[in-house]
């Protein structure tokens, strides 16, 4: 069957996370974007993991289902969108801080197994080594090689995926605290590691510029602290609906069963470009390099950002991407499309309307982007009909995030939306997208 998976989450016992990220909350936008595989997040926590115990029950193999699915609520005022099944698969992030070859490395991993059983060897093993309670993602003084150990050992059907992994701070390949190869990271394990996640800051394209990443498939996902977030990446399966199939086909890395990636344009994620937030300073490589990686305007060291570090390692000049591979679909979250047309924020309330509208009218938010063909949009709003044709062909005006700065994508040029639906309807008071009369 084809279906989506989001499996990067967190719960509400991880910093900086939003209490509505429970497993109905989670759930219940899962049905809203259009997702059927959801990863819980935090599986390492003890609170969190006695929630997901009392919690779910097992569906297909290596999946689980809410125990009181039939009680998922809508989280869009006067909307219910369709009960379709909604499974999660176990998983948890570890953010390892250790040193290596004279240096302090930070990366992010995650883990992913098929039961509460093998979570429960793992959280045990961890627990040894450190607080996992102090956290839904645990701070551990554990090298990302003697993680996957512990996980090969304690769970032999899960996998490891480093986590986005051109993040400056925190991941395997960042600017301010990772490696130079994933050799130089999990040393004799390397074989184990078969999937990087990219980021919001990269996409496929900019990764196949590296020829030793040949090997491993590229996934995507939202690593949301909202639900609302969920989805804001993506994996795309033709797979059976299990844990193992997932798994194996994420391994396999062909078209035929991993069918392709939704991304961010990468140049939307906060840190693409080079730069220094503080400032408001953003720079292409380089201008860095000209400038010896110092802030022009106060002379601090620049957050060397994605970009620069991809073409750091880069042995191309153009990515090199198999017939089979993967597709990759550059999206715009739909409320950020909304909040453009209407002249609003996309967290304002006239967005979160006209999104319930939309919702209501084509099932939901990857059924309307990836699927929905453009003349039925066009027959339910001519300006939604042409910001999606504009998206699925690339057509955008790409403004680089930095240092922390979420970057800007937009459909439109500016003024343009005066010429096409006239001054009036940006003026303040917004009528329906599917009320566009003069």
């Amino acid at each position: 069957m084809n279906y989506i998976a989001d499996l990067h989450t967190h719960s509400p016992y991880s910093r900086a996370t939003s209490r509505e990220s429970t497993l109905m909350g989670l759930a219940a936008w899962a049905r809203v974007k259009g997702i059927t595989v959801v990863g819980t997040g935090d599986f390492t926590h003890p609170g969190w993991f006695r929630h997901l115990t009392e919690e779910l029950e097992p569906a297909e193999p290596g999946l689980f289902r809410l125990k009181r699915d039939k009680e998922i609520p809508s989280p869009l005022p006067g909307v219910t969108p369709a009960a379709a099944p909604v499974r999660f698969l176990l998983s948890a992030e570890v953010s390892s801080i250790y040193k290596r070859h004279g240096a302090t490395r930070k990366v992010h991993n995650l883990l992913y197994v098929p039961d509460f059983a093998a979570a429960a060897r793992v959280n045990a093993r961890l627990a040894g080594i450190g607080n996992i309670a102090s956290d839904g993602r645990p701070i551990l003084g554990l090298d990302s090689r003697d993680l996957l150990e512990i996980l090969l050992e304690a769970a032999p059907e899960g996998f490891l995926v480093p986590a986005h992994v051109w993040t400056p701070w925190f991941s395997l390949f960042g600017s301010r605290s990772g490696f130079d190869s994933i050799e130089e990271c999990f040393g004799d394990l390397t074989p184990h590691v078969f999937a990087l996640e990219t980021g919001l800051s990269s996409d496929p394209a900019m990764n196949r510029l590296i020829s030793t990443l040949d090997r491993l498939a590229l996934v995507s996902n939202s690593d949301c602290h909202s639900p609302a977030k969920l989805g804001r990446e993506a994996n795309l399966f033709a797979t059976g609906l299990d844990f193992f199939a997932l798994r194996d086909a994420i391994r396999a890395n062909r078209r035929g069963t991993f069918r392709g990636t939704v991304e961010f344009f990468p140049e939307e994620g906060k840190y693409h470009a080079d730069g220094h937030r503080a400032c408001g300073v953003c720079l292409d490589p380089v201008e860095t390099r000209r400038l010896e990686s110092l802030c022009p305007a106060c002379g601090k060291p620049l957050t060397v950002g994605v970009q620069h570090r991809v073409l750091e390692l880069a042995d191309r000049d153009e990515p090199l991407i198999p017939d089979d591979a993967p597709e990759v679909f550059s999206l715009i979250p739909l409320p950020e499309v909304l909040g453009e047309i209407l002249g609003v924020g996309p967290g304002s309330k006239a967005v979160l309307c006209e999104y319930a509208r939309t919702i209501a009218r084509f099932g939901s938010e990857f059924g309307l982007v990836l699927h929905t063909p453009l003349e039925e949009i066009r027959n339910q709003s001519v300006l939604l009909g042409e910001a999606m044709a504009r998206i699925r062909n690339g057509r955008v005006h790409r403004q680089s995030g930095y240092d922390g700065e979420y970057g800007v994508i937009r459909v439109f040029a500016p003024g343009e939306l005066t010429q096409l639906i006239g001054a009036d309807r940006l003026s303040g008071s917004h009528r329906s997208l599917f009320d566009e009369g003069p």
